[in-house]
């Protein structure tokens, strides 16, 4: 992993995250990646940050990284605890939740996510993933999404192996014709800087880069043709504090 003289890359695609999350606003919160910016986020800028997980915890405030979404942790701390079905069917589906906060395996141009096989066919893979979960209801119905992903040919590719979660299917009027109610992914944050979709296509334009990044780079880590913005943006680099909350968080995973 690349690093600078002070953050990693790593670091520096969890607090580009943790940033692009309103004070105030509600998250439905993935596991993994998504649940370390939501947290930073919250422990930050953003201390009125409403995390909602998937197991039914309503605006839970974990004091360490939780393993699962079924982490006690969890309940222990949330305002309230409902069913998973009370989540889903009162809280997501009818657009009550600001942001949904999504990881994947692969991701393609214009948003779309799998997180359900890899490689051959349903059946057959070469990889069977954890699956879908609450992944779609999420893509599909929180008012915008932001992903967060590792960026590489193989998880960047020009083509999905499944489609689990839609972002803007196969272009302009895709969501509409699906009747998803959310507005879709509106940045996808890597370790190498943001894409963000193209305000007429929708096809993931490559609009910031982090510190140390070239444009290059990142079209070496796309697997198909880049669009870029005219001129990329430079992210400002995690600050000390940031990184002190950051790298205390996460040592609470090895505690």
């Amino acid at each position: 992993m690349a690093q600078s003289a002070d953050h990693t890359a790593d670091e520096m695609m969890t607090v580009a995250a943790a940033r692009s999350l309103r004070d105030g606003s509600a998250c439905f919160v993935g596991i993994g990646l998504p649940s370390t910016a939501a947290n930073l986020a919250r422990r930050t800028h953003a201390p009125d940050l409403v995390l909602i997980y998937e197991s039914g915890t309503l605006g839970a405030k974990p004091d360490r990284l939780p393993l699962s979404i079924g982490d006690g942790v969890l309940a222990d701390t949330a305002d309230s605890v409902v069913g998973v079905p009370e989540v889903f069917n009162y809280w997501l589906q009818p657009g009550r939740i600001d942001t949904g906060f999504l990881g994947g395996a692969q991701v393609d141009r214009f948003g779309n996510l799998n997180t359900t096989v890899i490689g051959g066919d349903y059946r057959h893979p070469k990889v069977r993933l954890p699956g879908a979960g609450g992944a779609p209801e999420i893509a599909a119905s929180c008012r915008e999404v932001l992903i967060v992903m590792r960026q590489s040919p193989r998880s960047f590719v020009d083509r999905l192996d499944f489609v689990t979660s839609v972002g803007y299917g196969d272009g302009p009027g895709s969501r509409e014709r699906l009747g998803l109610r959310g507005r879709g992914p509106v940045k996808v944050i890597t370790d190498l800087g943001v894409l963000e979709p193209d305000p007429d296509t929708l096809e993931l334009t490559l609009t910031r880069i982090n510190p140390g990044v070239e444009v290059e780079q990142v079209r070496a880590a796309t697997g198909w043709p880049l669009r870029v913005a005219a001129e990329p943006v430079v992210q400002e680099p995690p600050t000390a504090a940031e990184l002190d909350v950051l790298r205390a968080l996460k040592a609470t995973i090895a505690e």
